[in-house]
């Protein structure tokens, strides 16, 4: 009776929060939706809640509706300047405004205890690579996987190798950022995680914000 009851509760993680970046198109790819529906479902599964960009539009709305149907807290953070309906369409569960986009990747990582990254164009990639550098820079330890759906982040995985070949990222670098074919695979990876120390200089939220802003004026002049 007790082992029938086991196998009726959802398993527990060691995350509350996870987010989530992706595109804010579909993509052509139907592959690509699809990964995007499983993986809400699969963080609904594992008890955990959502954290992305806002909006319901493409890949975005997606896996937040699907988190948000399935009963788990969706915090969508976004940018006043892209508030919006015609930008984002209308916005699933909790919507935190901020003041512009580096505040807006900020909060996002604050808030959650590990990242995601499915298909999805600049933007996306923007985000990936900003929180891959917070983690080599000490900013935060938190896991951070590719959900690389049919092959589709095969070419940057290849270029990360080639650059650790190349001298230009460690390979304790390299460790920081995991991938898998599908949602289950990739959780079950991120749970696994133990980062490897880098034995480099650790850096604060607030010392990176104070470096950003020092480089804003500087850019600005």
């Amino acid at each position: 009776m007790e082992i029938n009851k086991e196998k009726g509760m959802k398993s527990k993680s060691r995350f509350r929060r996870i987010c989530v970046f992706c595109g804010s198109s579909p993509g052509k790819n139907p592959s690509y939706q699809l990964a995007a529906i499983q993986l809400g479902k699969q963080l609904v599964e594992s008890n955990i809640d959502l954290v992305y960009g806002g909006g319901s539009i493409g890949l975005m709305g997606l896996v937040s509706q699907a988190v948000f149907d399935g009963g788990r807290h969706v915090l969508g953070v976004i940018p006043k300047t892209l508030m919006p309906r015609e930008i984002t369409g209308e916005s699933v569960g909790e919507v935190r405004a901020v003041s512009g986009m580096h505040q807006r990747k900020a909060e996002m990582a604050r808030q959650a205890d590990a990242f995601i990254a499915l298909p999805g164009g600049y933007g996306t990639l923007e985000e990936l690579l900003e929180v891959i550098t917070w983690a080599q820079l000490g900013i935060h330890d938190k896991p951070v996987g590719l959900l690389n759906v049919d092959g589709y982040y095969n070419s940057l995985l290849s270029f990360m190798d080639k650059a650790v070949d190349e001298g230009f990222i460690t390979p304790a670098a390299r460790h920081i950022i995991v991938s898998a074919q599908t949602a289950q695979e990739l959780i079950a990876e991120l749970e696994d995680y133990v980062p490897k120390p880098s034995g480099g200089p650790k850096l604060s939220w607030e010392m990176e914000q104070q470096l950003v802003n020092t480089a804003k004026s500087d850019i600005a002049r």
